[in-house]
């Protein structure tokens, strides 16, 4: 019997032209991938470092380029500037981020560990600088900054260690829990100590040394520039570290582990050291971002620790791309550089862009079931009901917020809620009702009503969360949970994945699609 026989070919069904487009999209991009893999490797080893040359000297003279422009025209760096915020504030904040994202890669990404508490070891690096170098401490202890910076990695790595010790014998689910038990256990540890300030806080954190030629300090309050150049450097060096600990025997067993630790543990891995060697190594690079933080503030105290932090890190390092050092960079900048950007904008505009996400994440899920857009008259009122459905809702959002607004009830936001709810159940029994009938034309109605109600609660989201009080800020961060959930669902490897990841999940894909046409 030959191997031709032992194959079962599928012929491949005919689909919308909206399947064909996308199938061909997805091949363009793989081929162009693979294209500039094969191009790339061919530079000889010099001019392989002249594109990260140059994107060194863009990233160290852009907030002086911003400056200089604030300075002679008013306005900074268009299309990318914060007009509203200074950018080397944001530029300095990114790098924060970014550094944190790295070092959480190393847990998550490169062992794979779950860790929700990563901002416990931020909130340790940055009370370590603050409690030892600041005179207003209790210690009184007034370190230098070169000094309480060591002291803050090593307690961080400590904490690494104490923590991992007792649970890193745990998995998935439950190493999660404990970690954000962790994060929580040192927030609330410094609300309640003497020592480091209560919620108050603690002030007058040392700076990093240097003068400038007229003799003032080079690390200041109002020059956050300095700032981000240290940051710049620091991570460059943390990334040198982790690509050599990722290429040694350390890394290798950090990747085996990931894949499958039962494997690992058969094949001789020490598993449980390797792990702790993780989390010590991940602790030592979070304390390190912590007291850079804390020195360029000037002042910590809790809230700054709080578990969204947590949450942010771990997003940066998702929507980058688990497992790519310069994809959670990319990460890191999305999480804080985009709401900054936008924080300028009109509310409308950020309901828009909120609108957006939830159509992408509807879209997402409803393609999943390919049957759906199987005929281009499906495909087409997809699309139609989509745009249809934003344009009614947008309209009647705002007409739903100025009823409330006109009554003036003592509790509108319960009000505008229960409104929202009502139109839900009401779309809801309409989907039922349509569903029962078996004519194209009612499928079509039935997908219309869908993306009606999806973009509804999208555009009335907004008014919610003013009316709720956080207003615009907490529409941010809830736009980034629907952005979250998006990205795990249409690319969970995420947006720059490594090729071990990408490869992975490509080979999922295929076993799924060959399990379905068996």
């Amino acid at each position: 019997m030959t191997q031709d026989t032992l194959t079962t070919t599928t012929a491949p069904r005919p689909g919308s032209p909206l399947l064909r487009v996308a199938d061909g999209i997805a091949g363009r991009r793989e081929a162009a991938m693979g294209a500039f893999r094969r191009g790339w490797g061919g530079l000889p080893q010099p001019a392989r470092y002249v594109p990260p040359a140059l994107l060194l000297l863009v990233l160290i003279f852009l907030p002086v380029l911003d400056t200089n422009l604030r300075e002679s025209t008013g306005s900074g760096i268009p299309v990318i500037g914060t007009p509203n915020t200074s950018f080397s504030g944001v530029l300095f904040l990114v790098g924060v981020y970014a550094l944190c994202a790295i070092g959480l890669n190393v847990v998550v990404g490169f062992a794979g560990l779950l860790d929700l508490g990563y901002v416990g070891f931020f909130a340790i690096g940055a009370y370590t600088v603050a409690v030892f170098g600041s005179p207003s401490s209790d210690l009184a202890t007034a370190y230098p900054w070169l000094i309480c910076v060591p002291i803050g990695i090593a307690l961080t790595m400590v904490a690494g260690v104490i923590l991992g010790g007792p649970t890193l014998r745990l998995r998935g689910d439950y190493l999660a829990i404990v970690t954000l038990g962790f994060g929580e256990i040192v927030r609330l540890t410094i609300v309640n100590s003497g020592p480091l300030g209560n919620r108050s806080g603690v002030s007058n954190i040392p700076k990093p040394p240097g003068e400038r030629a007229d003799g003032s300090k080079l690390f200041g309050v109002v020059d956050i520039t300095p700032f981000y150049w240290l940051i710049l450097a620091v991570i460059i060096l943390v990334l040198l570290l982790v690509s050599n600990l990722e290429r040694s025997r350390v890394g290798r067993a950090w990747l085996a582990i990931r894949e499958d630790e039962d494997a690992a543990e058969l094949m001789g891995v020490p598993t449980f050291r390797f792990k702790l060697w993780a989390f010590a190594i991940g602790a030592a690079v979070g304390g390190l971002s912590g007291g850079i933080f804390a020195s360029r503030q000037g002042f910590v105290n809790p809230d700054t620790f709080d578990v969204l932090t947590s949450i942010l890190f771990l997003a940066a390092v998702v929507i980058g791309g688990s497992g790519n050092k310069f994809g959670v960079i990319l990460g890191a900048v999305i999480v804080v550089y985009v709401p900054e950007r936008l924080r300028g904008f009109d509310e409308s505009l950020f309901g828009a862009w909120f609108v957006v996400l939830v159509i992408a994440l509807a879209v997402t899920l409803i393609s999943r079931r390919r049957t759906l857009f199987a005929t281009s008259l499906r495909a087409a009122a997809t699309f139609g009901g989509g745009v249809l459905g934003l344009a009614v809702a947008i309209g009647v959002g705002t007409q739903l917020h100025s009823i409330v607004t006109d009554v003036g009830s003592e509790n509108p936001t319960r009000l505008l809620v229960g409104s929202v709810v009502v139109v839900l159940i009401v779309g809801i029994v309409l989907i039922r009702l349509i569903g029962t009938a078996q004519a194209e034309g009612a499928r079509v109605a039935g997908i219309f009503v869908g993306a009606l109600l999806t973009v509804l609660v999208g555009a009335i989201a907004p008014y919610v969360f003013d009316e709720i009080g956080d207003g615009i800020q907490a529409l941010r961060y809830f736009a980034f949970g629907i952005a979250l959930i998006v990205m795990s669902v249409f690319r969970p490897q995420g947006l720059l994945p490594s090729r071990r990841r990408a490869t992975e999940l490509a080979d999922r894909k295929k076993e799924v699609a060959v399990g379905v046409n068996a």
